[in-house]
């Protein structure tokens, strides 16, 4: 009898539109940024091609073709082939550290490969495999999870990105990598006991880091926001250029095709400072827009993470949610001078093939369990039991 009560029934393939079309008006938005970028001739002044906005507009087309691919397949078979995938990525990580590996100009990690010409960052290749495989092993550890052995096999299985990301230098990311951890640890169920002594376990991690990881410079760039103006280096410089790009545009902003002298350049004006060129493009309106399509997309996935068919669609949902919002957080707060400067591009806005197709794969993911959602649900049990 309880397991006729218990049976479902799932709906025919469906996408969820609202998300899609969000991520890529954002897309659109950005090749237009860049093209704006290339045209007026402030990309000559960081080696960006006349080119650069067409690569935007491919790698934004076959993104939505990914993403939509991916809604195909179902979640639950999908995590299985981690044998697959995960080495594959381990293995495009390990690449950095060889002769292959290199550091991109205005970057601060040695995260960078070339292959045949092309540059990738496997770090965000990593970051899909993580969601995957961290999703797979929560969902199959849950009940125990608090039992010590498999709390330290859940930590081991976090730290292991965050140490590789930090080894190359790349601190951003590793706040990204932990932000993802964090957010599909609050969803599982986890003890109060263990939320109480996380603070105290974040403050230590961030003394070691401080006290024996990271350089001056980067010190600097973290100090220097409690104290701005008073900086003898001139590190803030580049947070100073973005806020008077963000500040000329006024109301409506100047538009995309002003003339060249118009616009202030501000160093990595394309990518990580994206928002600043959006401030002086699209005025103070056109920022709050912008902000508005950022909070409907990570309040969409983290809906959508309410609604799936099982405990390991929520977590993949709430591992995108916390990949999304950090970028976001972190990205724009770096621009407006309340965050340091840390190199976390602004999703599906920022420039860049490989950060765009890795984020339309990560929203493919959350279509797939939005695809495969369960929607017959029983009134008297909860399909989690």
């Amino acid at each position: 009898m309880r397991s006729a009560f218990k049976k479902l029934t799932v709906n025919k393939h469906s996408v969820d539109l609202g998300l899609l079309f969000a991520v890529t008006l954002c897309a659109v938005i950005s090749t237009l940024l860049i093209y704006s970028i290339v045209r007026s001739g402030i990309s000559e002044l960081e080696g960006v091609g006349p080119s650069y906005w067409k690569t935007q507009l491919i790698s934004m087309a076959i993104g939505v073709l990914v993403a939509v691919m991916i809604s195909f397949f179902d979640y639950r078979k999908l995590v299985k082939l981690w044998p697959v995938f995960v080495p594959i990525a381990l293995g495009l990580v390990a690449l950095t550290f060889t002769g292959l590996g290199y550091q991109r100009e205005g970057a601060d990690d040695h995260g960078w490969i070339r292959v045949f010409g092309v540059s990738m960052q496997p770090s965000e290749v990593m970051k899909i495999a993580f969601i995957l495989t961290f999703s797979y092993h929560l969902s199959r550890d849950e009940e125990d999870m608090n039992k010590p052995l498999h709390m330290l096999l859940l930590l081991i299985h976090g730290g292991i990105p965050i140490g590789i990301v930090g080894l190359q230098g790349d601190y951003g990311t590793a706040i990204v990598f932990a932000a993802i951890f964090g957010a599909m640890m609050i969803t599982a169920k986890i003890s109060w006991k263990y939320l109480v002594a996380a603070p105290f376990v974040i403050a230590g991690v961030v003394a070691v880091m401080w006290f024996n990881f990271l350089s001056n410079f980067h010190k600097q760039r973290i100090l220097i926001l409690f104290h701005p103006g008073t900086d003898p280096e001139n590190i803030e410089y580049q947070q100073d250029l973005g806020l008077a790009a963000i500040k000329s545009g006024g109301v409506f902003g100047k538009g995309l095709f002003a003339a060249p002298e118009e616009y202030i350049y501000v160093p990595e004006l394309h990518n990580d400072f994206i928002f600043a060129h959006v401030g002086q493009v699209f005025g103070f309106i056109g920022s709050i827009g912008i902000l508005i399509v950022l909070a409907y997309i990570c309040l969409k996935v983290f809906a959508d993470s309410r609604v799936t068919r099982d405990r390991l669609g929520r977590f993949i949902c709430m591992g995108a949610f916390g990949l999304f919002f950090t970028h976001c957080v972190m990205n724009i707060g770096m621009v407006l001078k309340v965050a340091p400067v840390i190199g976390v591009p602004l999703p599906f806005l920022s420039g860049g093939g490989t950060a765009m197709l890795s984020m339309y794969a990560v929203i493919g993911l959350v279509l797939s369990t939005y695809s495969h959602r369960a929607v017959n649900y029983n009134v008297f049990y909860d399909d989690d039991e």
